[in-house]
């Protein structure tokens, strides 16, 4: 695979070292640090995070770029979107593929640090927002924010901006897009799977809210200082959570099929390369604890970043094969979800354990 970091060097010589000072604020004795002198975390790991957060700033500003001048040719035809494509269709397929374009490189941007976001209790709101909330009808797991449209009209805590987004601009939510007006936005006189045409005042509301909360992450990432117990924590949360991705992608239409899935998102993009996107950041992460790890049990530490690069190398073999053509069938979905959950959960419980040895932490949500 490819690294974006390398991987830190460390001589065996200064892996003790190394797990003194990561032990620093986590029970061990700090009497001679210099109290002036705050910890700097994982600095690794933090580097990852940042260039993560500040990436995705970029691909959401795009995003609402494109959804501000789609608003202004809606609202510019006085929102009349059959008058609107009949007029001025090639600009309207202009603005919309940029917003597309703009989307799926947001997608990989978010995905590849939501190991740490979503794994590290207080970021982990902003996972709930940005990609894995759902609406009001489930209270316990909705997003925190309603949308005020520009109409003024307000949406209660609708569901997670990567979802109100990909299933408006490709056209498989109905609540999102135009009603009555076919949406053969790229003007070729036929409508295909993966046109949509979405309503302007929930996709200007819904790109504005993304673009101020991937600002707010990327402040907050900059402030953020990730502790050994951040790390661990992250990893033992968000490893064994295939399953739940597995079943994803067998609903989407990768797996059943265009027009035939049940699950409205994962169109852009594959859930298979959501699922190895996280488990890149999930394996960076565990890179910086493992010589941590390592000082106490080295031969766990090994075998530990066997099976994690084990997980992540068959993640990348399952995306790629799927992206040079190869269909999978529901029942494949099944059997290497319960594979890749069993294998994921069998890391999770030895980073837990080597957590324990280490009297780290492991935080609660």
């Amino acid at each position: 695979m490819t690294r974006k970091f390398a991987r830190p060097a460390l001589s065996l010589l200064a892996i003790p070292a190394l797990a003194a000072t990561l032990l620093t604020g986590c029970g061990g004795d700090d009497s001679g640090s210099d109290p002036d002198q705050p910890d700097a975390g994982l600095t690794a790991v933090k580097s990852y995070l940042t260039e993560h957060t500040s990436d995705l700033v970029n691909r959401t500003a795009a995003m609402k770029t494109a959804g501000d001048a789609y608003y202004d040719l809606a609202k510019a035809s006085g929102f009349n979107y059959a008058k609107l494509l009949k007029s001025d269709c090639k600009a309207v397929n202009a603005t919309l593929t940029d917003a597309k374009n703009a989307f799926v490189k947001a997608n990989p941007a978010y995905e590849e640090m939501e190991g740490i976001v979503a794994g590290i209790p207080r970021t982990a709101q902003y996972d709930t927002d940005l990609d894995a909330g759902s609406d009001a009808s489930d209270p316990e797991n909705a997003v925190s924010f309603n949308l005020t449209l520009p109409d003024g009209k307000v949406m209660k805590q609708p569901g997670n901006l990567f979802f109100l987004i990909e299933t408006s601009l490709y056209g498989t939510n109905d609540d999102l897009t135009v009603k009555g007006v076919e949406p053969d936005v790229n003007c070729n006189g036929k409508v295909e799977f993966g046109e949509g045409l979405p309503d302007a005042n929930i996709f200007k509301a819904s790109v504005d809210e993304m673009d101020s909360q991937a600002k707010d992450l990327n402040k907050d990432a900059d402030e953020i200082v990730i502790t050994p117990s951040d790390a661990f924590t992250a990893i033992t949360v968000m490893t064994p959570t295939m399953s739940e991705y597995f079943e994803q992608w067998k609903l989407s239409a990768f797996v059943a099929g265009a027009g035939e899935q049940s699950e409205q998102g994962f169109v852009a993009t594959s859930r298979l390369s959501d699922i190895a996107d996280i488990l890149t950041g999930i394996d960076f992460t565990y890179d910086e604890i493992e010589p941590l790890i390592a000082a106490k049990n080295p031969d766990q530490a090994e075998q530990t970043a066997s099976e994690l690069s084990k997980l992540l190398s068959t993640s990348e073999d399952l995306r790629d094969r799927e992206a040079a053509g190869q269909k999978f069938t529901p029942r494949q979905a099944d059997l290497l979800g319960a594979e890749m959950q069993a294998r994921a959960e069998r890391i999770a419980g030895q980073v837990t354990q080597a957590a324990k040895d280490l009297d780290i932490e492991i935080q609660e949500s």
